[in-house]
């Protein structure tokens, strides 16, 4: 191989890349990613951000393309540095988030010789991502051009075909790794436009109608919304919902709890109401349509668990079989907005609203007392009043990005509806509690307008690498560092118990202080004693570089609080509902 072949490949790979809307790379450093490295960062049209840690700029490039649904590229050498990158496209492949995932590799000559940083990187993601290539070395063969087209083409198709998700280029390289990067900007002059080509997945019109004929006669249905990041569809569900006098039970992630459409039958306060089995009887649907991924809440699950006989539709775009509770007989694979709309233009409205006007009473009821002073206004600290509070804090439009674990099941709790623009999201794909700072600083990136950060301290430990990204960037964003010191969801759990060992396996206090972490990466650092100082605090900051704002809690009594607040707003529902 010459150096005019390596260049003439990388080159033509990385235009391509370009060419086909993949504008952004997240680039950790190595040797043998040399040749794609320099050829990224010295074109023109492409936008290059350096991650050292290979896991936290896996994350950081799935915030990335979450934000801006589109696929980002992530490039890093040979060896464990591709291993590193396995989190992040678990999660990418469970979230549907579309990433081009590069690897450079030892030639073919070099591996399973014992040569130096080279493994086995041959499907080493197995089923999760949607496509892998082993590609060609660089070479003068006639056609080799028109090769690296086509394997650029097929990773960026692959990529946004429904369900989106990862691909897998692993790209051997021999040496030299230099390419001549004078060619770089006079190949971009001559870019082509290519056609974006978009489709939209539809079903038998006779089905529509067969449904539309259904729901007519069916005045108890539900519509449970999940994870779904659709701009269209929230106008279009609740279109459907006012015609057929449904309530929609609202996932903080189906984007449908915020902005300025109507929230008339948004029920927001699902999960608490149903944590009262006594309720299930009078909140027992006929039917039940679902949207996007399952919803955070795990009395919900149960609630849908317990419906074994009710009529239950999944739509899903992507095709997939989401369904935990596995008893959903009918799952359509077509565009969720399209489904509303069809189902809105062949449906009279219900006008009877008996049943929409019972659940709507209950939500109410429960948001009533749970915004207006149920929740403890003691000294202490309690997780829940946090998201009560910070809906008052937050700007009119924000990014919220909230950790796994107990954060993300408060925000199902206790983050009521506002007319407020808060794009919410979070890593539900695989929920796990790793790379949540790094996803929030590749969202963060991405955006014009402020990201917030809600996380837990086990989360926050574990990715306090993706620190370094706000600094090497100089990115904006405040994280709500929730300090409980140690895993609060587990005092939830059975093992909480099992008195013996669960400080030691489940609790994990790790007694750390962060403010050392928050020096050593640059960042500005503040740790608040009450909500008065966390409110000062919030309205302070100017999103000027990464703000850590640590707000201690009270794990020990976390669960009677919270189970004491439950408890009161479920005999205040049997009272209203005359249960």
């Amino acid at each position: 191989m010459n150096n005019q072949d390596l260049t003439n490949y990388v080159v033509t790979f990385v235009q391509q890349l370009i060419d086909l809307g993949v504008v952004q790379t997240v680039i950790s450093p190595g040797s043998r990613s040399t040749p794609l490295a320099l050829v990224m960062s010295e074109h023109p049209d492409m936008k290059v951000y350096l991650n050292i840690d290979e896991r936290s700029a896996g994350f950081f490039a799935l915030g990335l393309a979450k934000k801006q649904k589109k696929p980002v590229a992530l490039l890093c050498t040979s060896g464990t540095a591709t291993a590193n990158y396995y989190p992040a496209i678990v999660e990418a492949y469970y979230s549907r988030i579309p990433l081009i995932v590069i690897t450079a590799d030892r030639p073919h000559e070099l591996r399973d010789v014992g040569a130096p940083q080279a493994i086995n990187q041959i499907n080493m993601y197995g089923k999760y991502v949607k496509w892998f290539v082993d590609a060609s070395l660089p070479e003068s063969q006639p056609g080799i051009i028109q090769y690296v087209k086509n394997i650029v083409s097929h990773a960026v198709f692959e990529s946004r075909k429904h369900p989106n998700g990862p691909v897998h280029m692993n790209m051997p390289f021999r040496e030299p790794l230099v390419p001549d990067l004078s060619t770089v900007v006079e190949k971009a002059k001559q870019k082509r436009n290519v056609m974006e080509i978009t489709s939209q997945t539809t079903i038998d019109q006779e089905a529509i109608q067969r449904i539309a004929d259904r729901l007519q006669t069916v005045k108890k249905g539900l519509i449970v919304c999940g994870e779904l990041y659709h701009e269209a569809f929230s106008k279009s569900v609740i279109q459907l919902a006012e015609k057929l006098q449904y309530p929609i039970l609202a996932d903080p992630l189906s984007q449908l709890r915020f902005g300025e459409h109507s929230k008339e039958h948004v029920i927001e306060g699902y999960d608490t109401i149903l944590k009262d089995r006594d309720l299930y009887p009078s909140l027992q649907p006929d039917v039940i349509l679902r949207f996007g991924a399952m919803p955070v809440s795990k009395s919900l699950f149960l609630f849908l668990k317990e419906q074994p006989h009710t009529e239950q539709i999944i739509v899903d775009h992507g095709g997939g079989w989401r369904d935990p509770t596995l008893i959903a007989e009918q799952h359509l694979f077509c565009d969720e907005q399209y489904f509303c709309d069809e189902l809105v233009k062949r449906l009279e409205k219900n006008e009877d609203d008996a049943w929409y006007l019972r659940w709507k009473k209950a939500n109410d009821l429960t948001r009533t007392l749970i915004l207006d002073g149920v929740v403890d206004e003691s000294d202490s600290l309690f997780e829940g009043k946090l998201y009560i509070d910070l809906l008052k804090w937050l700007p009119e439009e924000c990014n919220l990005v909230v950790g796994n674990s107990m954060p993300i099941r408060d925000i199902d709790t206790f983050f009521y509806s506002s007319e407020k623009k808060i794009h919410i999201y979070a890593n539900r794909g695989a929920n796990g509690i790793d790379g949540v700072v790094s996803t929030a600083m590749g969202i963060g990136a991405a955006s014009s307008f402020p990201t917030y950060l809600v996380i837990g301290d086990l989360s926050f430990f574990h990715d306090l690498n993706g620190l370094l990204a706000g600094k090497l960037h100089q990115l904006n964003i405040t994280i709500l560092l929730v300090n409980n010191n140690g895993g609060g969801i587990f005092s939830f759990l059975p093992q909480a118990d099992e008195k013996k060992h669960f400080e030691a396996l489940f609790g994990t206090p790790t007694d750390l202080d962060f403010r050392h972490a928050a020096a050593f990466y640059g960042a500005n650092y503040v740790k608040v004693s009450s909500w008065d100082e966390l409110a000062c605090e919030l309205k302070r900051t100017n999103q000027n570089g990464v703000n850590i704002i640590e707000i201690p809690t009270e794990r020990y009594t976390r669960v009677k609080s919270h189970r004491k607040i439950m408890q009161f707003v479920s005999r205040e529902i049997r009272k209203e509902l005359g249960i």
